[in-house]
């Protein structure tokens, strides 16, 4: 069997973007706004070394909610992925979903299986890739990642992120940490 880490994607590998309409950081909306996480990507190449498989999961509603394109967020997440490869890091999956359930994007609005906190993904991971459960992780900064890990039965550490602070306090990870370079000592120990 093999072992795994989940990584949220904005607020954990990229930054959050401030969004004066809402007044709140966000996941990044156009291609422009996409930075990286100073020391994001190797600290994803150093558990990739280690023989962990990588996988992406992210909530993605922006599109659904209005706020940008779904080409825009294409972009954003074809980036992503350059910068992966570039770095000699073969991601297994990127899990996008798309949808919120109070979209105004009728197509892409209501209730799904994909969104976090359901595990949907994480299982479908498992099983198409044989993980092993006791050996893998979720890395979030929001409660939906804390709680889409714990419905899947696998570990979870929250990065403490201070621009998602608001959106969490209500979920309960195995690890907390407040840089994403500690999650390196917890994964591999």
């Amino acid at each position: 069997m093999n072992k795994a880490v989940f990584f949220d994607r904005d607020g954990v590998i990229n930054q959050l973007v401030f969004n004066p309409k809402t007044d709140e950081y966000e996941s990044p909306h156009y291609p422009k706004d996409f930075e990286l996480i100073p020391g994001s990507i190797d600290i994803i190449k150093e558990i990739y070394n280690q023989g962990y498989y990588i996988f992406v999961i992210s909530n993605q509603p922006s599109f659904a909610k209005g706020k940008t394109t779904l080409e825009n967020i294409k972009e954003i997440q074809e980036i992503l992925k350059e910068k992966m490869e570039d770095c000699g890091i073969a991601i297994k999956e990127y899990y996008y979903c798309y949808h919120h359930p109070n979209g105004i994007v009728p197509e892409y609005s209501g209730i799904c299986e994909c969104r976090k906190p359901k595990p949907f993904f994480i299982q479908k991971a498992i099983q198409d890739y044989d993980l092993d459960i006791t050996n893998s992780w979720i890395v979030g900064d929001q409660d939906s990642d804390i709680e889409c890990g714990k419905n899947a039965k696998i570990k979870t550490i929250l990065v403490q992120n201070e621009h998602s602070a608001k959106k969490r306090g209500l979920s309960s990870p195995d690890y907390k940490v407040s840089d994403l370079s500690e999650i390196i000592n917890l994964i591999l120990k």
